[in-house]
């Protein structure tokens, strides 16, 4: 399936995509740990569970990888602990990627057309809050995160609804086809492909590696090569 030139909607991943916010997540997984009384953990560790949102990220750091365990309220406990200590350390050293800004300003001046928006598994506010800081919100007409559904990625409900909405705002019908998933990880992939939608994976991010799982459409080296990729026709497959 190749994808139709230019698309009409892109969706962006934030952690490491748009924002490399590994040392505040690592830290605030730690606070967490030496909270409950237990060893923290090297952050090269912890950067391999970010990705799922902030429950399994947790789930994981305390070891229950699978979410299985029968103290839900130890869970609940940790859990709480972590979205309140990142709530008031999620500035502390995150930092927007270089050349993010200006690729974005890049593709609204040369595709006014495109809509775009942010998808993460990351909380919503936390994700919205950051994105103003930083003066993101400007580009996207839309930003959800992990728990704006009942399902997270890699199910293609939010992505779903960002290209209903899109529609909507379009007054046009915008197909999968015309949509870009842009993200770091398998599973900002394996999102698109489950829409039916094509992918750009971005090998600057915190999980780049797991693209060897799921291989995206395109390959972004620096987010100043997203312009390119998108306006390539025909595309340049990676």
């Amino acid at each position: 399936m190749s994808l139709a030139f230019p698309p009409r909607l892109i969706v962006f991943d934030l952690d490491g995509t748009l924002i490399d916010s590994r040392v505040d997540l690592c830290n605030s997984v730690n606070a967490t740990l030496a909270h409950l009384g237990k060893p923290t953990l090297p952050e090269a560790v912890i950067s391999g569970y970010i990705g799922d949102g902030a429950s399994m990220l947790v789930r994981r750091a305390i070891g229950d990888p699978e979410g299985d365990s029968t103290d839900e309220q130890y869970v609940t406990e940790a859990l709480t602990f972590f979205l309140d200590y990142y709530r008031i350390h999620k500035l502390d050293y995150t930092y927007v990627y270089p050349g993010v800004l200006e690729a974005l300003e890049n593709i609204r001046a040369d595709h006014p057309q495109i809509l775009m928006a942010v998808l993460t598994n990351k909380p919503v506010h936390p994700s919205r809050d950051i994105c103003a800081h930083f003066g993101l919100s400007r580009f996207f007409f839309q930003n959800y995160g992990g728990n704006s559904f009942h399902a997270k990625k890699p199910d293609p409900h939010g992505l779903e609804a960002l290209i209903k909405e899109a529609s909507t705002l379009a007054d046009r019908t915008i197909t999968p086809a015309e949509t870009i998933m842009v993200g770091d990880t398998d599973i900002d992939v394996l999102t698109a492909r489950n829409c039916g939608a094509r992918s750009i994976g971005c090998a600057f991010g915190l999980k780049p590696h797991s693209l060897a799982d799921a291989p995206p459409d395109h390959l972004a080296h620096s987010p100043t090569d997203w312009p390119s990729l998108i306006a390539a026709d025909p595309p340049q497959i990676f």
